[in-house]
């Protein structure tokens, strides 16, 4: 079984884990960590330090409704979750991410402009 590194927990959500195929679990926010548990097989389970989330990234659907988020970290890459309460999770997240490391990511829209932009600088 996996040993929390949290000394004391602040939140507590039902989540799912989309590295690979979809993981339900739970997520908890602590004052040590974020951390996810499966919660079919307690030995898989994604422990992240708050030293080492270099930011967070939040997909928002109408200016309004945040699908899921990112959790990208220094060394090892990132890792994308859904809760039940995604702004409520990243309210509970704000006590430990400065408030310049939690972003909005682009949507489909911004990506194309950008592309469009990047072309047009091309043909100079």
């Amino acid at each position: 079984m996996a040993q929390s590194q949290n000394t004391k927990v602040e939140y507590t959500e039902k989540a799912t884990s989309m590295m690979g195929l979809a993981t339900y679990g739970d997520v908890m926010i602590g004052d040590v960590a974020f951390e996810f548990y499966n919660e079919k097989n307690p030995e898989d389970f994604i422990q992240i330090p708050w030293d080492e989330v270099d930011y967070v990234a939040a997909e928002v659907l109408l200016g309004k409704k945040i699908a899921r988020f990112a959790i990208f970290t220094k060394e090892n890459g990132h890792y994308t979750f859904s809760t039940r309460d995604n702004k409520a999770t990243l309210r509970a997240m704000r006590g430990h991410v400065p408030e310049d490391k939690l972003q909005k990511s682009p949507n489909v829209l911004d990506v194309m402009k950008a592309g469009v932009r990047s072309l047009s600088h091309l043909g100079r």
